[in-house]
């Protein structure tokens, strides 16, 4: 009878524990169903509002007249119009100003990464005397915004005197040599090469990240096998940053190719996509017909059509670059420890 009592009381206790088991399994479960849909609805409500301006391009540049007036035509026109793609590019001038945005990006881009990674890799592997002084002072120039010191940039620019040899020779000659470089491409490519140019603090804070997260050990191999600091930074450092390269490259372009102020200040006769597209919305209100062979209440009624064309076909090449360069972009960004 007692070994009958004890039988069943055992089973009583692994029956209570068997169920219990299984209670906190599915409650484990549920907790993470429930997680992943909370995720998963703020991931798309998130991709939604960052989509949202892009999709609204899309659908408004390719509107026909009617489909403007139409209420049932939210997202989906019912025929695609390209007359105010036609418009936006006469208007801004888009070979020309793409043309100019590219040699202006390109050079740029191509001469501040240099910049940015010699100091980027020196502030992060050598010990010199003012170091802290000078990456503070790099910090300030990224906290700094241009507009502060815009007028004796400008100033500098348009009496260029060859970081003060023309003026050494004006002490000579009476006549200082000078060179305005307003209106000229040259002004980005100098400021970019002295790593002055367009966020180039961030982007050697970036790169400085980069280079500290790397193991001292492949510097200290490359030294054994007698290779200098120059050769090692070229033949080590460099073909194991592709991903800090492209994170940095893409900064940049996107930098230059949406830059205005600087564009609009320092060009007077031919000007970049970016400062065109700003001038579109203004050419469109004005009583001059801009445009021939279209009345001006016409662009006046096609105006949203034509501002979302204008957009859209300043940042394709935006886009199209990053669709190439996500890959190497995101792990750049992450192994840097950049975030926000």
């Amino acid at each position: 009878m007692i070994q009958m009592q004890k039988q069943v009381a055992d089973l009583a206790i692994t029956t209570d524990g068997w169920f219990g088991v299984n209670t906190t399994r599915n409650l484990r479960s549920t907790d993470k169903i429930i997680k992943s849909i909370g995720r998963m609805i703020f991931l798309i409500g998130m991709c939604f509002v960052m989509l949202y301006p892009v999709l609204f391009i899309l659908s408004s540049a390719f509107k026909t007249l009617a489909d403007i007036y139409n209420p049932s035509v939210v997202w989906i026109p019912r025929s695609f119009n390209l007359q105010p793609l036609k418009i936006a590019m006469d208007i801004m001038q888009y070979p020309t100003a793409i043309l100019k945005s590219i040699r202006i990006t390109v050079v740029s881009v191509g001469l501040q990464l240099i910049a940015v990674l010699l100091a980027g890799y020196g502030f992060a592997r050598f010990k010199f005397p003012g170091r802290r002084l000078l990456f503070g002072l790099l910090i300030f120039t990224i906290i700094v915004p241009v507009q502060s010191y815009i007028i004796p940039l400008y100033v500098n620019l348009k009496n260029f005197d060859f970081f003060g040899i023309g003026t050494l020779i004006g002490f000579i000659t009476g006549t200082p040599l000078t060179k305005n470089l307003l209106d000229t491409n040259l002004l980005f490519y100098l400021q970019a090469i002295f790593g002055m140019g367009i966020r180039s603090g961030l982007c050697i804070f970036i790169i400085r990240q980069f280079f500290k997260n790397m193991p001292v050990e492949l510097e200290e191999a490359a030294t054994i096998d007698g290779c200098g600091p120059f050769g090692t930074f070229l033949k080590v450092m460099i073909p194991n940053t592709l991903p800090l390269i492209t994170t940095v490259t893409v900064f940049s372009v996107v930098w230059y190719w949406n830059d205005f102020f600087l564009s609009s200040m320092f060009f007077r006769a031919e000007f970049p996509v970016s400062v065109n597209l700003t001038f579109l919305s203004t050419l469109l209100t004005t009583s001059d017909n801009v445009v021939s062979g279209i009345s001006s209440q016409e662009l006046l009624l096609l105006k949203e059509p034509i501002l979302a064309s204008g957009c859209l076909i300043t940042i394709l090449p935006i886009i199209l670059m990053y669709v190439f360069a996500q890959r190497y972009f995101t792990e750049g960004v992450e192994r840097s420890g950049i975030v926000g």
